[in-house]
């Protein structure tokens, strides 16, 4: 008699651990991604220009020396439109320096998008997608933020606002530069 009590007394023990643990996950902020490659160098990577504009491409060479934002973008992706005009107007300010990997895309659609939106970026690389990779990259958009020795210290998942900009970004790259 006593197991069978016993048994009784299972459900309601695992049903306790289920909410406590559910309630746990409540207080997870699901907007924060991990990234493993915070504090760590940047990937060695070297990306050749979009073709046709006789540019030079972007490598990880660019990166040390100076804090530094590396935006992932294509043509194809609405929240990297709505994000653009921030990018825009960071870069008109020159606060700081902005790169751009072009993620997956077709280059005739990327320039006659930057034609169309404005081109933000010192420099751009075309990205196949073993660089974004490499980067950690999930989706487009996404914007790092890289310290003077070439280390990536923040990672911004989805589209930036001015608020993100006034919020986190502009003051760690003030921190960073110090």
């Amino acid at each position: 008699m006593l197991r069978r009590g016993w048994l009784y007394l299972l459900p309601v023990a695992l049903f306790a651990l289920l909410a406590i643990g559910f309630y746990g996950g409540l207080e997870t902020d699901t907007t924060v991604l991990p990234s493993a490659l915070i504090d760590q160098p940047v990937p060695d990577f070297s990306l050749p220009p979009l073709a046709g504009g006789g540019e030079i491409g972007f490598s990880s060479g660019d990166l040390p020396g100076k804090v530094s934002l590396v935006n992932v973008f294509a043509s194809w992706c609405a929240p990297c439109r709505a994000e653009h005009k921030v990018l825009n107007a960071l870069a008109k300010s020159q606060r700081v320096p902005i790169y751009g990997i072009n993620y997956k895309d077709r280059t005739e659609a990327a320039r006659a998008w930057l034609a169309e939106l404005g081109d933000p970026y010192i420099r751009i690389g075309a990205d196949s997608g073993r660089v974004g990779i490499e980067w950690g990259v999930y989706g487009v958009p996404e914007t790092f933020v890289v310290d003077r020795q070439g280390r990536i210290r923040y990672k911004h998942v989805g589209p930036l606002t001015q608020a993100d900009l006034d919020r986190k970004i502009l003051p760690l790259i003030a921190k960073l530069e110090k």
